[in-house]
């Protein structure tokens, strides 16, 4: 943190939870926000560092809740350096990693490792979540006491879907008296294995076998039904049809405790991105038709999505450059997402107060956070440039894997400078014209 008190003044400030959506300055010391400026009002604190952020725009730090950082086990595709960096580099000042690595973190010993070397890195804070159950084998809880007593904030099996109703009710009953939040990768196998991108007119282009939206619909289905018998929280991750969206939505009218995310990747990207045998647009769930992205879009700005993860899934050539059957599942998305937001809430009018809801306060409130833009909170603080043009090369940014959809893409807006407990852990630097 910083020795020196800093006051960032002269941007735009956006924070609903505060009602903050215009100018203001902002006074970070001892790795706290002390203080936020009135309308019309300066901040002048003498002995303090300070920050121009004219043409700014001051978020609360962007928090993911969906990521895949391969440690242990994997090293070679992401470690917890590169990630967290990659992550400070994207504007995100905390990531929740999923458990699906090698071994599975599926005890509090392992929670515990980690919490720990993350704290030695100059990037994103770490947030964990464990397996739902041990071996990430669907049948045997894990000791979520433990687990939650370790600092674990979330459970899941990401990767694998609990198809076993009754273990999955006692695992929402469970997950939500132990204070951890129970994350369900909605997929039911028997209908999509085997295939390898969204079945279409595009798998049948390409003669590639297609997984069907009802593999998704049919568990995210199950899973309402089970927060409803339960009447406890269940989160849904990376809904990608149109479908799923409006069960969310009729889900939530009913008053069932379930909430959802989607991924940057849905809302600009269709299947027509495998066209070609793109194995970087090659993931699970797979992009899907037109009419479903404009549906998550849509769900998105009206609140049935709550947060916007990246599941980033970074991998190396070995897993990638391969034939399209065989690739690996998965892209990566950290320094990616927040430019794609800009781009897609652009077509809805609702870019800066949108992307702080979705990115920063809701995964934040679904964590059970105290984060966001107020006195006494953490200084962990997103300041974004909404009109710098970038093209986005993965061989310039900072996670260990290149495989992306996104590669050569012009951007206009992205992070400039990444505050975690007040300090800076990422600054953008303008390279020479």
């Amino acid at each position: 943190m910083s020795s020196k008190p800093l006051v960032i003044y002269g941007g735009e400030v956006y924070d609903p939870a505060m009602s903050l959506a215009g100018p203001a300055d902002i006074l970070l010391d001892a790795g706290s926000i002390k203080e936020i400026s009135g309308p019309g009002a300066f901040l002048n604190v003498e002995g303090a560092d300070s920050l121009d952020a004219t043409g700014l725009w001051v978020l609360p730090g962007l928090i993911d809740m969906h990521v895949h950082l391969r440690d242990p086990g994997h090293e070679y595709k992401e470690d917890l350096a590169s990630g967290l960096r990659a992550a400070a580099a994207g504007g995100f000042t905390a990531v929740l990693a999923m458990p699906n690595t090698e071994p599975p973190v599926d005890n509090a010993g392992q929670v515990r490792s980690l919490l720990t070397r993350a704290k030695g890195i100059k990037g994103a804070r770490l947030l964990q979540s464990a397996a739902m159950t041990r071996g990430r084998k669907g049948e045997e809880l894990n000791e979520y006491f433990e687990l939650r007593e370790a600092g674990a904030l979330a459970v899941t099996d990401d990767g694998d879907w609990v198809q076993d109703s009754s273990v999955m009710r006692r695992i929402v009953d469970y997950a939500n008296v132990c204070g951890l939040l129970p994350l369900s990768h909605p997929e039911d196998k028997t209908l999509s294995r085997g295939g390898v991108i969204h079945e279409g007119w595009v798998s049948t282009r390409l003669g590639l076998r297609g997984i069907p939206p009802q593999a998704e619909e049919s568990a995210i289905y199950r899973d309402i039904a089970i927060a409803r018998l339960t009447g406890k929280p269940l989160h849904l991750c990376h809904v990608s049809t149109g479908e799923g969206a409006a069960l969310v939505r009729q889900a939530k009218a009913s008053g069932i405790p379930v909430s959802a995310e989607t991924t940057p990747h849905y809302l600009t990207l269709t299947h027509e991105a495998v066209l070609g045998y793109n194995t970087n647009a090659k993931m699970n769930p797979p992009l899907r038709q037109p009419e479903d992205r404009a549906a998550l879009l849509e769900a998105v700005v009206d609140g049935t999505i709550d947060a916007v993860a990246t599941d980033h899934a970074p991998h190396s050539v070995l897993e990638k450059e391969i034939e399209f059957a065989l690739a690996s599942f998965g892209v990566i998305g950290l320094e990616t997402a927040l430019p794609v937001m800009l781009e897609v809430m652009a077509e809805k009018g609702q870019q800066p107060l949108l992307i702080a809801e979705a990115m920063s306060l809701n995964p934040a409130k679904l964590l059970g956070l105290h984060l966001g833009l107020k006195p006494g909170n953490p200084a962990d603080i997103t300041i974004v440039d909404p009109k710098l043009e970038h093209t986005y090369r993965a061989a310039d940014g900072l996670s260990k894997s290149r495989n992306t959809p996104f590669e050569g893409r012009k951007f206009t807006g992205k992070a400039v400078y990444t505050f975690v407990g007040g300090e800076l852990v990422y600054q953008h630097v303008r390279s020479a014209k």
